[in-house]
């Protein structure tokens, strides 16, 4: 079949219910503010009359509370009833409100980057748990959700989160503006942040943008709204952050003053390509710009990034929204406008940051205005794509399609069921020596769970977390199936030392089956914290090949970490039977890792990154920004499309319990595209000038007959295995190989289907030519090149050339 259905995600994990020991988490935080002048969960909508009767004011006379007018002139209503001074206040992450106009605070910055987070404003958040709202479901981290491949799963994950969203705010728990998710490309492996985000590949981060932000925004039968200013939403998401954000603290280089030097080749095809798809497929309704300056410019400062290009040329519906203090730091860390307030906010207003994430706007908007650096109407125009928003989330109205949403909504069962089943997809068979896995628990009754992630709980919820509806760790996941016995062989994953190591050896020398839990956490990777090496921290090696060597039973290695880790000698060892990758899992993480160890679940995810070796790291510095290799320094590509160096473990790769074959059916192996005499042809950089073609290639927007330029295909999986399985189709795309500098091959297409054993399942792929055929040109320009094309299933398992070719009008 193809892709899971919410109902079939649900009913998969409803066999599986938890009957692992769950931890109950539960945190106390400030009180609500029960004031009318503020929503609460009596008032919970800003044009409630019994909230302006309290208020003393007349509601009959405010036409922005008028739901019968259009959006357009209700903001226009409410922006012209305000001074300068209160315009500046609500530009700010924290709007401070209008209180003479019944207009109340709002608190704009929320998270929910994997489930509803109470990260925020110190003293002013927007989302919160106590002991009304203990917890909310806490998914896996972005890059393991990824490495499931699975666009309905991504989706629905989106429309469970933003339910349990409404729920918290339908209690005065929670905002309605979420700045998830992080859709920043990896390009090299030690960067802290990689955990949060769906790994080095643009398509399929664009994907899972397009996906996740859907399933957070759109409200069910208003598909055929043709309106987009005036489309209801659900929550409002933002993707961030934008653009060529990748490193965070590196060696002393930090993000702050950060200038990634960048080529538009690569601003094109890599660093803005996730958030075009963000916006154009998933109509996202924020943009977050990051701290980095790109080619000496403040991204928050560039009007060709921002105002040009976000809302001009991909039509954004909504706001653009400043990484927290940009404007100060622009000013402060970046020295880019000698110290004046007023100058870098003029400057940002001028570019199109609607919103800034701080209180530069607030705090000198006004001045900045009145020194004739910025004109009144940038404000304005910076509150009506603020206002719009807050419409279309019912800020203003109400949302009575969501007022059922309660408590019961949250860590409901089937959600929680759902985070099982994300864990569960999206681990990685990375090794299965003589098919070790899975483990019959007929014939394993002893376990051995040791290593500084054996216990974990916090790990697995990785960070932009909230408090999770419980933790199921690792050693309580195992004992569903056998008598567990734990050591942490570490003292937490920095392991300074090997003190602990033999309780760990004396566990396995006993067990049936040993299960290493090992890898990196947040003290390795995270924001603000980037990576030195690929190794495993400390005496972790030493650990793994110690209760390898002496374990009774068969060795079961499981990685947590978000990027890659050379474990060379973990996947050479005899006696390491097996491995798997298994990301940062959420709270349910044990329960997903022993129900694929044991064969309740047979995995099927692919990893969406490259895991190189540890001497790559050596070989280029993290701020060389290019992604083709510059051989006059030596320095490799970056990411399978330009490496193509030995790696650890290859991007998409992941191994299955089941076996499957594939077959392939193309009913075009060429386009024939005719010119018109308006259409110029265009010269390609070539590695030899024989290779040279007469019409070398078009740019895409001269090609008229865009639409019609398809490659329609279909691919047939066959399950020749004993085991029902998933199995991911990766459809590559290589151009040319005569062309200069081009991608050695690149994702353009992706499936997955589940296959029952002995069955087979055909999935019809359609490219068009003109969007996953395009080549980027050392200049920027965006082409159609002709000559010989690869369509490639998988790591070459099946091709078949497509030739272009262009008759050109006399």
């Amino acid at each position: 079949m193809a892709k899971l259905s919410f109902i079939s995600i649900l009913a998969l994990a409803l066999c599986c219910l938890s009957s692992a020991k769950a931890r109950e988490i539960h945190t106390t935080e400030s009180p609500i503010d029960d004031s009318p002048f503020n929503l609460t969960t009596s008032y919970s909508y800003v044009c409630h009359p019994s909230r302006f009767s309290e208020l003393g004011l007349d509601i009959k006379k405010y036409a922005y509370c008028d739901s019968s007018l259009p959006y357009h002139i209700r903001v226009k209503d409410l922006i012209d009833r305000m001074t300068l001074e209160e315009k500046v206040q609500q530009i700010g992450d924290t709007a401070k409100g209008v209180p003479r106009i019944g207009l109340p605070r709002y608190e704009w910055w929320s998270e929910a980057l994997h489930g509803v987070s109470n990260v925020g404003q110190q003293g002013s958040k927007a989302s919160f748990f106590d002991d009304v709202v203990p917890g909310a479901t806490s998914f896996p981290m972005v890059i393991l959700t990824a490495a499931s491949f699975n666009e309905t799963l991504w989706k629905t994950i989106g429309q469970v989160v933003s339910t349990e969203a409404r729920a918290m705010h339908n209690v005065g728990h929670a905002g309605l503006s979420f700045w998830s998710p992080n859709i920043n490309v990896v390009r090299d492996p030690r960067w802290g942040r990689a955990l949060e985000t769906p790994g080095e590949d643009p398509f399929v981060v664009g994907r899972y943008a397009a996906n996740y932000v859907r399933g957070l925004q759109d409200v069910e039968g208003t598909e055929n709204v043709t309106d987009l200013n005036s489309r209801p939403l659900k929550v409002a998401a933002c993707c961030k952050h934008y653009a060529a954000y990748d490193v965070d603290n590196w060696l002393g280089v930090v993000r702050e003053s950060f200038d990634a030097r960048v080529r538009e080749q690569d601003m094109i095809e890599t660093f803005v390509k996730p958030f075009e798809m963000c916006v154009k497929e998933g109509d996202v309704t924020s943009v977050m710009c990051s701290y980095n300056r790109i080619n000496g410019i403040p991204a928050c400062a560039d009007r060709r990034l921002l105002k040009d290009t976000i809302r001009g040329e991909w039509d954004l519906h909504g706001y653009i929204v400043s990484d927290c203090d940009s404007i100060e730091v622009m000013r402060d860390r970046h020295k880019w406008l000698n110290d004046d307030a007023e100058d870098a906010v003029s400057q940002a207003l001028k570019a199109g940051l609607d919103l800034d994430c701080g209180s530069f706007y607030s705090d000198y908007g006004a001045n900045a205005v009145t020194q004739g650096k910025v004109r009144e109407a940038d404000i304005d125009e910076a509150l009506r794509n603020l206002y719009f928003v807050l419409m279309r989330l019912g800020f203003f109205d109400g949302s009575p399609k969501f007022d059922n949403l309660s408590k019961d909504h949250i860590c409901s069962q089937d959600h929680i069921n759902l985070a099982i089943q994300a864990a569960r997809e999206g681990i990685v068979l990375l090794k299965n020596d003589n098919q070790t896995l899975p483990l019959d628990s007929q014939k394993i009754k002893t376990i051995a769970v040791v290593g500084p992630h054996a216990n974990a709980t916090d790990a697995m919820i990785g960070n932009y977390a909230g408090v999770p509806c419980r933790f199921t760790a690792p050693i309580d996941g195992f004992q569903q199936y056998g008598k567990v016995t734990y050591a942490t062989g570490c003292q937490g994953v920095v392991c300074k030392n090997d003190t602990m190591i033999y309780p760990a050896v004396r566990a396995a020398l006993n067990a049936d089956a040993s299960v290493i839990v090992a890898g990196l956490d947040l003290s390795i990777e995270a924001e603000s914290l980037d990576r030195e090496d690929l190794l495993l921290p400390g005496y972790q090696t030493e650990l793994i090949n110690q209760v390898a060597t002496r374990s009774k039973g068969p060795v079961i290695l499981v990685i947590m970490s978000a990027g890659g880790v050379d474990i060379t000698f973990a996947k050479n060892h005899p006696n390491i039977s097996a491995i798997l990758w298994a990301g940062y899992p959420g709270e349910e993480g044990g329960h997903g890792i022993a129900d694929v160890v044991f064969g309740a679940y047979n995995p099927g995810g692919r990893l969406p990154l490259t895991w190189h070796k540890n001497e790559y790291v050596d070989m280029l510095p993290m701020t060389s920004m290019p992604l083709r290799p510059i051989d006059s320094l030596g320095y490799p590509g970056r990411t399978y499309k330009f490496f193509n160096g030995s790696t650890v473990y290859p991007f998409g790769y992941g191994l299955s319990y089941t076996t499957f074959n594939y077959s392939l059916a193309a009913t075009k192996r060429s386009l024939d595209i005719k010119l018109n005499k308006y259409q110029h042809c265009r010269q390609i950089n070539y590695t030899d000038a024989a290779f040279q073609p007469s019409c070398a290639g078009v740019l895409i927007d001269d090609l008229e007959s865009c639409d019609n330029q398809n490659v329609e295909f279909s691919v047939e999986v066959k399950n020749t295995g004993e085991r029902d399985g998933s199995e991911t189709i990766l459809i590559y795309w290589s151009p040319p190989s005569e062309i200069r500098d081009a991608q050695i091959k690149e994702l353009v297409a992706f499936n997955k289907v589940f296959v029952q054993a002995g069955q087979s399942a055909k999935v019809k792929f359609n490219l068009n030519a003109c969007k996953s055929l395009r080549y980027v040109d050392y200049k920027g320009y965006s082409l159609l090149a002709s000559g010989r094309h690869t369509i490639a299933v998988g790591d070459n398992i099946l091709s078949f050339p497509l030739s272009i070719n262009y008759e050109v009008s006399e």
